[in-house]
């Protein structure tokens, strides 16, 4: 599904309207989808990625469409990066209240503790938590000088359970949880809300290009276990706008008295 566009004038008003909303990783995948859909809500966009051209080309997509958009380069793992991407949406619009951190992702190397190689560990880390934990650094005294607003987080349905064999991408996940509550926590009293959206398998490059698509000819050797996985779990693999519609009811009013949760969007993977 692919949001339709804004009125020629520009002036649709969503439930989003009037707010601002940074999403790191928005140059692909969930990021990407869900830019667009908040753009289509009325939010104002900066899209940071660590490939600039492709954040700039999707902001000018969505400027063409009427919304208003900027991109910036962000290597998550940089800190003075990670502060530069905040401070030029914040300065570019004049306020921030919404930071989606979609960056990061699995690595198909991963594996059992004992097993894995300690490179996969560094990798994985730096990337999904140094980086969720940098944007949250400086963008929350941002969000809270803007009058406050909200953070999510991404995490995974591996940070709910114990199986699977990603043992590094399930601890990293799982502290995204915890770093999450103790920020929702933190800054209750400064109108910051912060909560986490924990995916099961989602439809977008990367994982196309690593486990393939389930009942598609050509797929990978996991893709079988996965249509095993879907008759129990018929709603696990999903789409990024089923994801992205998650996060803009957390990034609105509608989710008010939501915060330090953290919501599985795995089809009850974690549940059952």
């Amino acid at each position: 599904m692919q949001p339709e566009k804004f009125s020629s004038a520009g002036q649709r008003r969503g439930r989003l309207a009037g707010r601002v909303a940074l999403i790191v990783g928005g140059g692909a995948g969930i990021g990407a989808v869900s830019a667009r859909m908040f753009a289509h809500e009325g939010a104002s966009i900066a899209i940071a990625d660590l490939r600039a051209d492709t954040a700039r080309a999707l902001a000018a997509k969505i400027n063409d469409e009427g919304g208003h958009a900027i991109g910036v380069e962000c290597d998550v793992t940089d800190q003075h990066s990670v502060e530069g991407a905040v401070e030029r949406a914040y300065r570019h619009f004049g306020a921030l209240h919404t930071l989606f951190n979609c960056a990061g992702g699995s690595l198909p190397q991963d594996d059992f503790a004992p097993k894995v190689d300690l490179s996969i560990w560094e990798r994985t880390v730096n990337v999904d938590g140094r980086g969720t934990f940098l944007c949250c650094r400086f963008a929350i005294p941002k969000i809270i000088s803007s009058g406050g607003g909200t953070v999510i987080n991404m995490s995974s349905g591996a940070a709910l359970r114990g199986s699977g064999k990603a043992h590094v991408y399930a601890a990293t996940k799982g502290a995204i949880v915890s770093l999450t509550r103790a920020l929702a926590g933190a800054y209750a009293r400064d109108n910051v809300r912060v909560n986490a959206i924990c995916a099961g398998r989602i439809n977008t490059e990367r994982v196309r290009a690593t486990y393939g698509i389930p009942g598609q000819p050509g797929a990978a050797h996991d893709a079988m276990r996965v249509d095993e996985q879907i008759k129990t779990y018929p709603f696990w693999f999903g789409e990024p706008e089923d994801i992205a519609h998650i996060a803009i009811f957390l990034a609105s009013e509608e989710s008010r008295m939501i915060t330090g949760a953290s919501i599985p969007a795995d089809g009850g993977r974690s549940a059952y």
